[in-house]
Parts: structure tokens; sequence; C-alpha cells
């Protein structure tokens, strides 16, 4: 059994392909615990506030930096937990919405996600798989207009999720995800 980190980002609610796609992919995978997270409900983007934060250790950070990293300690626990990351996305001018790259951005942490040694960047969110699903309004999955799916797996590999399956809206039947 599984626990599914189900993130949607659609600024659309009502006849969301993506929010629907991601919804029938959840649904056929045999979940012990779902996760949800609608980003188009808010999420902050980058600051000051988080930077400085973000850069200082932790048992140094004040009361004011904390507060300023726990969304981000949020996010980050939600996908620390997860076993399987699904995404609902809407593709937006040929790229993924803002709040998407928020999310993004909340869950990169130095350290924490992923880490630098010698050999450049590693992934510290390793055995996890994600199930992104995007509407594109007709620009083709993998075309060169998509900016999307490939900057979509290269953030996740870079937190270390590199089994990465990415569909259009149609998705046909999801074979669960093994135990």
């Amino acid at each position: 059994m599984t626990t599914i980190l189900h993130i949607d980002s659609s600024a659309r609610f009502k006849d969301s392909a993506s929010r629907q796609a991601s919804i029938k992919i959840v649904s056929s995978q045999n979940a012990k615990r779902i996760i949800r997270r609608d980003l188009a409900e808010g999420i902050p983007f980058l600051d000051s506030a988080f930077t400085v934060a973000a850069f200082t250790p932790p048992d140094q950070r004040t009361k004011s930096q904390n507060q300023a990293l726990a969304i981000s300690d949020e996010l980050v626990a939600e996908l620390q937990t997860a076993d399987v990351v699904v995404i609902g996305v809407a593709m937006y001018n040929f790229s993924i919405p803002a709040v998407l790259k928020a999310w993004i951005d909340q869950i990169a942490r130095a350290g924490i996600t992923f880490s630098y040694g010698k050999n450049g960047p590693k992934g510290l969110l390793t055995d996890k798989k994600a199930i992104i699903s995007i509407a594109t309004g007709g620009t083709p999955i993998g075309s060169d207009y998509d900016f999307a799916s490939s900057y979509l797996r290269f953030a996740l590999g870079f937190v270390g999720i590199t089994d990465v399956t990415i569909l259009d809206k149609d998705c046909a039947a999801i074979a669960p995800i093994a135990a």
C-alpha cells in the first residue's frame, strides 16, 4: 500500500482537464493514504525572508525565520512522506503554472531534498515515483513547444525523483503502482 501526494495546479476548478486526469490517476491506485495539495488555493513565492532563513543553520534560526520556512517545511514533509507523487498540470503559455513553479521553489531545499558534492547536485528524495498528467490545450507533449514536461522531469530528478511518467489529459487506464 502506498501513500500518494496528489497535487493539482490548474487555476480552473470546474471543467479542468488536468484535474480530471489527476483524479483518474489517483483513483486507479491502491493508496493507503492520499495527501491532497491544491496549489491554486495559494502558495507563496520565494522572498528575501525565505532565502535568508533557508541559508541559516537550523539551530541558529530566529522565530521569524522558522515562520518564513513553515510552509516549505510542510510541503517538504508531504513530499518525504509520499511514495508516489501525482501532479495534474495545466500547460500555460507552453510551460507550467506559476503556482507549480512556486511549489518547486519551496521544496528544492539544499541539505533537505538535494545536496551538492564534488560530483555536483544529488537528489535526496529517492525511491519515489511521479505520474504527471499535462493538459496542453493542443500542444503536443514532447514537441519543441512543450517546455513543461522536460522542466518537470528535470526539477523532480534534481530532488531525486527520477521515475517519472508523463501522460496527456486523456491518459488510458493506469495500472496500480506495486506496493
